[in-house]
């Protein structure tokens, strides 16, 4: 009878440490695009760039709706405010109540031109680069990081009258640093060029992971994304913003080419792919 008790003593020590070592992962999903889902350790969602239903998200293919699947999001995170990157945010905040986190333009005109609920953004979600802000009951602090690009909104009232313009500003784009409490720290560049004050990013956020455009044109070059991987000093680059369309990279083999040669490590995912962190590290395959 002891023997029992002892064994049912140990497997629910087992099921707690489990469930404690779950508790304490940090989950990136790459959507496809520059469209990520984090879940911090405290089971916070997180949304940067949601254009979730972007071609090459497979939830998004032969007509399917990958909002559907789309339980909960806390907060939604929007670089800049061009339709690729602002995506289905006004359709997940009506649905789950997130909170916008961008620059005051940008916000200001999702919630008059394109109906982003109000009372979802403030000031304390509202910002501009060079700030931080806490969220998330101290878990998450968010800093905005500079990007050289531009920031047009589409404006859907132009359609109806010819005087209206085709974009209302956006602001300035930008790119975000998340420093995850227990989890790791991960830099999205949003769409920029390569500029060299990057090298200060590194300096002050020295980021685990790096979220970094790729596919040119529109952006970086790969070889160029190398280089700013390099920069901020990154221990993990992983590449966005490509296949997407025709004028973007297809495929990310110059950027890891050009990664090996600067001594970047590297890390391809395929849309609908998820990488779990316990802490700052990778949690290995299988355990």
């Amino acid at each position: 009878m002891i023997r029992k008790l002892g064994v049912a003593l140990l497997g629910m020590i087992a099921l707690v440490a489990s469930g404690a070592n779950a508790a304490s992962l940090t989950t990136l999903t790459w959507h496809g695009h520059a469209a990520f889902e984090i879940a911090t350790p405290n089971g916070v969602v997180l949304l940067i760039d949601p254009w979730l239903t972007n071609p090459v998200n497979l939830k998004a293919k032969d007509k399917g709706d990958p909002l559907a699947d789309l339980k909960k999001a806390d907060y939604i995170l929007i670089t800049h405010g061009h339709f690729d990157h602002v995506g289905d945010a006004v359709a997940i905040a009506k649905k789950t109540g997130a909170r916008l986190i961008t620059n005051f333009e940008l916000g200001t005109n999702m919630a008059k031109l394109l109906g982003y609920p109000k009372e979802q953004m403030g000031f304390d979600t509202l910002m501009n680069i060079g700030g931080e802000i806490t969220i998330a009951d101290g878990e998450v602090v968010v800093a905005m990081t500079p990007a050289v690009h531009s920031s047009g909104l589409g404006n859907p009232f132009a359609k109806d009258k010819e005087q209206e313009p085709e974009l209302a500003t956006g602001g300035v784009a930008a790119g975000f640093i998340l420093k995850i409490r227990n989890g790791p720290t991960i830099y999205h560049s949003g769409d920029t060029a390569y500029f060299k004050d990057m090298d200060l990013i590194g300096e002050h956020y020295a980021p685990d992971v790096a979220l970094i455009n790729i596919g040119g044109h529109f952006g970086m070059e790969p070889e160029m994304a190398a280089r700013a991987a390099a920069s901020v000093r990154v221990k993990l680059a992983i590449p966005m913003h490509f296949m997407t369309f025709p004028v973007l990279a297809q495929d990310a083999t110059l950027f890891r080419q050009a990664l090996k040669k600067q001594g970047v490590p590297f890390r391809q995912l395929h849309p609908g792919e998820t990488i779990a962190f316990e802490g700052k590290r990778i949690k290995p395959a299988g355990k």
